[in-house]
C-alpha cells in the first residue's frame, strides 16, 4: 500500500479547481499542500482572479520543471499611479491602536510618508507602519487581527490623489 497514492492525488485538476473555489469563498491568499515528495502552492493576490499553481518536489525530491508565469494583462492606464503599502515584517495586522479606537486610515484618507497606517505585531512588539509615500488610500487589503506575511500588500494608494 505504501507509494499507492493515485486515489488521493493532490494534482487532480478537479481538486485544484475546488481548492481555488475554496480560496475565493474564504478569501484565502495561499494554500500549500504536500503529498509524499510532491508539493503544490496556490497563491492569489488581493482582488486578483488569477491563481498560480506551482508544483515542485518537497525537500529531497527530483526537480520538476517550473511552470511558466501566468500571462497578465498590461496594467491599465488608471492603475499606473496606484502604489502598494506592504508589510515590512511577518506578524498580525491591526488597523487601530486599540479595539475601541478608530482605524489609523480608511479608504479616502490622504496620507504622507510619515503617516502611520497600521500596526503589525511581531513577537509581542507592536510596530507602527508608516505610509512611506503620499497619496489617497483607495483600498485596505488586510483584515484587522489577521496574520500578514513579509511583503504582503496592506493598502492600495493613489499617488495622484
Amino acid at each position: 500500500m505504501a507509494g499507492s497514492s493515485s486515489n488521493h492525488d493532490v494534482f487532480d485538476v478537479r481538486k485544484i479547481r475546488r481548492l481555488v473555489e475554496l480560496m475565493k469563498e474564504h478569501e484565502l491568499t495561499e494554500i500549500d499542500l504536500r503529498q509524499e515528495d510532491m508539493r503544490i502552492q496556490l497563491r492569489r493576490g488581493p482582488g486578483e482572479a488569477p491563481v498560480q499553481a506551482v508544483a515542485r518536489p518537497a525537500a529531497g525530491g527530483t526537480s520538476a520543471p517550473e511552470p511558466a508565469p501566468a500571462a497578465t494583462d498590461e496594467t491599465p492606464t488608471e492603475e499606473k499611479h496606484i502604489a502598494l503599502i506592504t508589510s515590512p515584517i511577518v506578524g498580525t495586522f491591526y488597523s487601530a491602536p486599540d479595539p475601541e479606537a478608530p482605524p489609523y486610515v480608511k479608504v479616502g484618507d490622504h496620507v504622507g510618508p510619515d503617516t502611520t497606517v497600521c500596526i503589525v505585531e511581531a513577537m509581542k512588539v507592536f510596530n507602527e507602519i508608516p505610509a512611506e509615500l503620499s497619496g489617497k488610500i483607495v483600498a485596505v487589503l488586510a483584515r484587522n487581527g489577521e496574520p500578514v506575511e513579509y511583503g504582503q500588500p496592506l493598502f492600495k494608494v493613489d499617488t495622484n490623489g
